[in-house]
């Protein structure tokens, strides 16, 4: 259980990296992905944060997230020999909680090496690390087509100018035994169409 679980207080300001909530007087520098920064209300509204005190020898790091669940990632992500918080920032910034358990779960180290800061071997330490603690079993290989077919039109996406994140976004939630084409389909369709 962490130190500081959460702090509830009004959004005194915000910047790429991270945000100050004022509690009683005192400002709180909070480092946050972009996902929970684009999530927090207007500047002097209020807020309710999860927390993370991250503590070493020189200094003490207040790290703030939207919700449990991905405080609850941050930490497994930590736990990963060669992750530490700054890369645990940067796979959350780039990819949701849902879509990095679809790459887990699919074993898409593609995906996870596309983040900032993760090569191919930190990429599969996750997976041999994670899989069974993260992974949504339902998202196997048995989901969303056959894996050469989900490859294909994950390729397709990105040969169409989409991020790896937002192919991966697009190809969550698709029929079991899908062909490329209809992965590809329904992908643009949650994606908004081709670029």
């Amino acid at each position: 259980m962490p130190m500081i679980a959460f702090i509830t207080g009004r959004v005194a300001s915000r910047a790429a990296t991270h945000a100050i909530i004022e509690v009683g007087g005192i400002g709180y520098r909070l480092i946050m992905s972009t996902c929970s920064l684009a999530s927090l209300p207007a500047e002097g509204d209020e807020v309710t944060v999860h927390t993370y005190l991250h503590v070493r020898e020189d200094e003490l790091t207040l790290y703030g997230f939207e919700n449990e669940d991905e405080r609850e990632l941050f930490e497994a992500l930590i736990g990963v020999s060669g992750v530490g918080p700054k890369v645990a920032l940067s796979i959350q910034s780039a990819l949701k909680p849902d879509v990095l358990r679809t790459a887990l779960a699919r074993d898409d180290v593609a995906l996870l090496s596309s983040v900032p800061g993760v090569g191919k071997k930190t990429a599969q330490r996750l997976l041999i690390d994670l899989k069974d603690k993260l992974g949504s079993p339902q998202l196997g290989a048995g989901g969303g087509g056959s894996p050469r077919a989900a490859a294909e039109a994950r390729d397709a996406l990105l040969t169409m100018g989409f991020s790896p994140a937002e192919a991966a976004a697009g190809l969550g939630d698709v029929p079991t035994g899908a062909t490329t084409e209809q992965l590809l389909r329904t992908a643009l369709k949650a994606l908004g169409g081709p670029r």
